[in-house]
């Protein structure tokens, strides 16, 4: 077959054809998304004005199919869009009711939505509820560090979280099982000096559960660190029919790391040392020493001699 040879003004008349076949394709395009659809999206639910005498927990996901009112625009971005733009739902009723009618709420909801893009129903349209006691009770608070020190700096001191303690409530077979709440956590790098700021407190994650405070203030000391080593008295323990024990020798050398506005404080009564005669009778020819007393802040670095060489009189 011969290949067909269009002149200019034929090669001309062919394109502006095609042109207006592209334009028109587009304006079709753009006027069927501007037309106004009704479809389906999975909205993610949140609960304001809970119960305050009566602790809950959700009988079904926090999702439900909504169907809305929009552009085909919004219908093409709605997964991308919705996500971001979770339903609140008021829970004031629960006080005396079992459950929430959602579509009772739309008017409501949609006054908090763009005017095109309005929700006409959900799927399903009704939530229910387990109830259970509520329980108020106070908690510790532990905080989540991940700190990075220079090299000779560490903690001098207790860290102190102001508040200590936390309140939650919530469901009494829920709270009842909880004895700690943990912070975010605390990341720092290179740290030399004291550090203080304001940590928040994990967020809870069942709807019928509430935390306060939801921050706490934390305070860490932090302080240059060396090394310092005393002489210890040793002292026997568990000798309990009253041998006649001499051990050798009767103070030992310990090392320790000790911040430098404590080094000239630390002497031998900060600290003690112990051996367990107990050990002999199981068979033990030499006591190992054993630290049984010393500050917080300080991390033992050596003690010479590890054992201790005994005799026994009977």
């Amino acid at each position: 077959m011969g290949i067909i040879k269009l002149s200019v003004s034929e090669r001309r008349r062919l394109s502006v054809f095609f042109t207006c076949l592209l334009l028109a394709l587009i304006a079709w395009v753009f006027a069927m998304l501007s037309g106004t659809y009704s479809f389906r999206v999975k909205q993610t639910l949140t609960f304001k004005n809970v119960p305050q005498r009566r602790a809950f927990r959700a009988l079904q996901p926090d999702t439900v199919e909504a169907t809305t009112q929009g552009t085909g625009w919004q219908m093409v971005f709605s997964h991308v869009a919705d996500e971001k733009q979770p339903v609140t739902i008021d829970l004031h009723t629960l006080e005396h009711s079992n459950f929430i009618a959602l579509n009772t709420q739309i008017a409501q909801i949609n006054k908090l939505r763009d005017a095109t893009h309005k929700i006409i129903s959900f799927e399903p349209d009704t939530l229910y509820f387990d109830f259970t006691n509520r329980m108020v009770k106070k908690i510790r608070v532990e905080p989540v560090l991940n700190i990075k020190y220079q090299p000779q700096y560490a903690v001098s001191g207790k860290i102190l979280i102001k508040p200590a303690y936390v309140t939650l409530n919530g469901p009494g077979n829920v709270i009842e099982k909880i004895t700690t709440w943990k912070t975010d956590t605390l990341t720092l790098k290179g740290v030399n000096e004291q550090i203080t700021g304001t940590l928040q407190l994990q967020t809870v994650k069942e709807g019928n559960i509430s935390i306060y405070p939801k921050s706490v203030q934390v305070s860490i000391p932090v302080e240059e660190f060396t090394e310092k080593t005393l002489k210890i008295p040793v002292r026997l323990i568990n000798n309990q029919h009253y041998y006649n024990v001499k051990i050798f020798p009767q103070h030992v050398s310990v090392t320790f790391t000790t911040p430098l506005s404590r080094y000239t404080e630390l002497d031998e009564n900060f600290f003690e040392a112990t051996v367990d005669l107990k050990l002999w009778e199981e068979g033990y020819t030499v006591l190992p020493v054993t630290i049984t007393r010393m500050p917080a802040y300080c991390k033992i670095v050596q003690i010479l001699p590890r054992n201790i060489d005994f005799l026994v009189k009977r």
